[in-house]
């Protein structure tokens, strides 16, 4: 039994034996919280100030707009550059916003306005940092071990989430939402250590895209004419916009719905949380992926979104939140692996930066109109109508296969299964 621990063990953490990963990892760790103490508290400081789940939802489409309208051009600016010193770029303007944000926390006569334009110019980050970082992630670690460096890159993420939200509402009552903004924008100073301290030389660079005129286009056909790629990214396309927008939804189902106050949202929050570091753990042991996982992960996605919006009161809210930071997880890491592992290197940057836009792009489409919905019917029907969204986004994906199986396979432009088994010395080659 021990022997089994210790090597289910070695399996889930094998490409933290990567050096230059392992410095990525535990810069981002504590940058990631830094992250969170922002996000919770961006989102408790407009709530507070308008008392409205509109704004809260124009503040999520100031966050994440830049990544629907530039999201493709960033990702072939990410194929095109050096990846690492494009992340140098981006996490230190990043880190310059945080401490913006916090300069107009501690001015007590700050506009409202200047924390929507603050975020948009974070926006504009994001929309390059995104699909640089995730694409990243494949070149610090051999090909065989992508999958578990992108599980475990989830897992790092999601655990950030366990103690951010948590400390985040703790800082926000006690001391104010000011210093969280200042503790976000000192983490940086972590991952951009991480990154001058890699060895270059350990890094596995695809060859630079070349220059020429449509090179968006030409991804976005790329993913088209790729099953593979194109069905999960529909899909994501629906969740992103109706089921993933939790920072609009979830502090209005708990303040509004369930008489929760902040303290009882960020638990919350972190509770959820618990359930996708569970969920990224588990994904990290698997070995392949198919379409038909995304699709069975969207659906149990949906399910679980469904209890959890119907929960009765706070101490029901409380467990269905694990089983839908679980789901989440599996849906975002399964649907992440096939985006990695089936598009070509040179295209990888297009690729994620496409899946950065229907999953955080879609956000300014959904975040305001979810926020209208929960003014305007309940909180509980805008949790609901995302995990309507989830079963029928799944339903769909499952179909689309099935017609896919029909086809000859001359026709079939992938076998729809992303295999990360070790591969023997001729394959490789």
């Amino acid at each position: 039994m021990k022997r089994r621990i210790l090597s289910a063990a070695r399996a889930t953490f094998t490409s933290l034996r990567i050096r230059n990963f392992r410095l990525f990892f535990t810069g981002q760790l504590i940058s990631q919280v830094g992250n969170w103490l922002t996000a919770i508290a961006l989102v408790l400081l407009v709530l507070h100030r308008t008392g409205s789940g509109i704004a809260i939802g124009l503040l999520t489409a100031a966050q994440f707009g830049p990544v629907l309208v530039l999201g493709a051009w960033a990702g072939l600016v990410a194929d095109r550059s050096n990846k690492r010193s494009l992340l140098i770029k981006t996490q230190t303007l990043e880190m310059l916003q945080s401490f913006s944000l916090a300069g107009l926390a501690f001015w007590h006569g700050s506009p409202l306005w200047g924390f929507y334009a603050v975020a948009l110019m974070g926006g504009l980050m994001l929309a390059f940092d995104n699909p640089t970082r995730r694409a990243f992630v494949s070149e610090m670690v051999p090909e065989t071990q992508v999958r578990n460096a992108v599980s475990l890159n989830a897992a790092l993420m999601t655990s950030s989430r366990v103690l951010g939200p948590a400390l985040a509402g703790l800082l926000s009552i006690t001391v104010g939402f000011g210093w969280c903004f200042t503790i976000d924008g000192a983490s940086y100073l972590a991952v951009l250590a991480s990154l001058f301290m890699m060895r270059p030389g350990e890094l596995r660079q695809p060859r630079a895209a070349d220059r020429s005129r449509g090179q968006v286009r030409e991804g976005l056909r790329y993913v088209r004419d790729t099953p593979d790629l194109w069905i999960p990214l529909v899909m994501m396309a629906v969740i992103g916009t109706l089921t993933f927008n939790f920072a609009v939804v979830l502090p209005l189902f708990v303040e509004r719905t369930l008489g929760g106050n902040d303290g009882s949202y960020t638990v919350l929050y972190s509770v959820l949380s618990v359930g996708s570091l569970f969920g990224a753990l588990a994904a990290a042991q698997r070995r392949r992926v198919e379409v038909t996982t995304i699709a069975a992960s969207a659906f149990v996605f949906g399910v679980a979104m469904l209890l959890f919006a119907a929960a009765p009161a706070l101490s029901f809210a409380f467990p269905l939140a694990l089983l839908v930071g679980f789901a989440s997880v599996w849906f975002m890491t399964a649907s992440t692996a096939m985006m990695q592992l089936r598009s070509d290197p040179r295209m990888r940057g297009r690729v994620l930066a496409l899946q950065a836009i229907v999953l955080i792009g879609s956000t300014p489409v959904g975040g305001p109109f979810l926020g209208y919905v929960c003014d305007l019917v309940g909180a509980r029907a805008g949790v609901a109508l995302g995990g309507f969204a989830a079963v029928g986004a799944a339903t769909w994906g499952m179909r689309a296969m099935q017609g896919q199986s029909t086809l000859p396979a001359r026709d079939r432009s992938s076998d729809r299964v992303a295999d990360i088994a070790p591969q023997s010395a001729g394959n490789a080659a």
